[in-house]
């Protein structure tokens, strides 16, 4: 068995594009969340907020062939690997286009533009609009197969369209694929553009939030005020490497992964399961031969529905009784939905390595029908632990955990 480290980190965030922009924003206590005027055409729609990338601008030495088949999930996806690629000091490393680097990345679906010019299609029988790479834009493995093109990446290819779990599968499965030896470099992660239609889903289930008027006081991940979810958009990379082959190559090592988990809930296919979301807890756990005491910090799911919120507390307590410090970060970026988490892993690993772990912000009144946790509010909480794990949960009964060890 190889052991799994992690040499580069990057992430894109409603509430900023490095990690120094979204710490400060985390200490702050400010989300990135905001009314969004441009939805008011959807009269049914009942929220109208969101947590969007409002300043992303397309890089200048992208070309217009390199992005031509790429909507922006795909060049969200791109450009944050750039960037983790960068900090992993892998850019123009020519070993990256041996076929030593293979990418697990995804997103709840791709581009949703061009699925107006298909239903325009189906419904009137005209064309009109269709591309070459209409399609392309709107696979599911968009953002994967743009990131192998845009660096010339020829190792294998995961694409890890599971919602919620997108981004979390994809660090977990090249996780897997390093440790067992088949390769020695993996990008992992997973991105989502911002799409009415993603808010509309949840609409459909009234579980979106409404307090339209003070986007600062929502989402409120375990409040017993909250009033749904709040959906954001983002992408997160992660550059996994063998042990070996990093320090071979001099490479800054920032965690180590030492534990992944995942399995079904095979039950229902929007209502979470208690038993197996402690399940994909405790084989994470198993993985990497810890007991549950071992570990310093959760970051949890905390989507702010009523259901999951729930579901997920006992889930935990289970696991980890009434001692685990916990905290949400939906509740600065809203849900990312395929990107959350790739991003909570990412800032997971930042705040360990910092002994501090930032709160969740509009927790002011915990509901009573939650677990008992150790919550963190207020100022944030300055640990010093050696272990930290991710959970997600998705639509499906697909249900993560991830857990990461600090390098010495």
């Amino acid at each position: 068995m190889k052991r799994v480290v992690v040499t580069g980190m990057s992430g894109l965030t409603s509430i900023g594009q490095d990690w120094s922009c979204i710490e400060k924003r985390l200490r702050e206590k400010h989300n990135g969340i905001r009314h969004m005027p441009e939805w008011d055409r959807y009269e049914t729609l009942n929220t109208r907020l969101a947590g969007p990338i409002d300043n992303f601008i397309t890089p200048s030495h992208y070309t217009r062939k390199q992005t031509r088949s790429m909507g922006r999930v795909a060049l969200l996806a791109t450009r944050a690997t750039e960037l983790a690629m960068i900090n992993a000091g892998l850019l123009d490393d020519p070993e990256i286009k041996t076929g030593a680097m293979g990418i697990a990345y995804g997103s709840s679906s791709g581009s949703t533009a061009p699925v107006k010019v298909f239903a325009n299609m189906l419904e009137t029988g005209s064309m009109k609009g269709m591309t070459a790479t209409t399609y392309i834009e709107m696979m599911s493995h968009t953002a994967p197969v743009n990131i192998a093109l845009y660096f010339g990446l020829k190792g294998r290819i995961i694409t890890t369209s599971t919602a919620c779990t997108s981004g979390s599968q994809g660090v977990g499965y090249a996780y897997e694929t390093i440790k067992y030896g088949r390769l020695p470099m993996m990008v992992a992660g997973g991105a989502e553009e911002l799409c009415p239609t993603q808010a509309g889903v949840f609409d459909s289930l009234f579980a979106t939030s409404t307090k339209n008027d003070t986007p600062y006081l929502t989402p409120r991940p375990f409040d017993q005020d909250r009033d749904g979810l709040v959906i954001g958009e983002g992408a997160g990379s992660l550059i996994l490497e063998d042990l070996e082959h990093a320090k071979a190559r001099g490479a800054t090592i920032y965690a180590e992964i030492i534990g992944f988990g995942c399995n079904s809930d095979g039950n229902h296919i929007t209502q979470p399961d208690v038993q197996t979301m402690s399940g994909a807890m405790e084989l994470a756990l198993e993985d990497a031969n810890l007991p549950p005491s071992a570990i310093g910090y959760v970051n949890a799911h905390g989507t702010a529905t009523h259901r999951g919120d729930l579901a997920e507390s006992k889930a935990t307590h289970n696991v980890f009784s009434s001692t685990i410090p916990i905290s949400s970060l939906k509740s600065y970026l809203g849900h990312t939905l395929g990107a959350c988490g790739a991003l909570e892993s990412w800032m997971s690993i930042e705040m360990m390595n910092n002994d501090w772990y930032a709160p969740t912000i509009n927790l002011d009144n915990i509901d009573p029908d939650c677990e008992d946790l150790d919550y963190i509010i207020g100022n944030g909480r300055d640990i010093n632990n050696e272990f930290v794990m991710s959970n997600n949960f998705a639509f499906g009964g697909i249900n993560t955990s991830l857990i990461f060890k600090r390098w010495k």
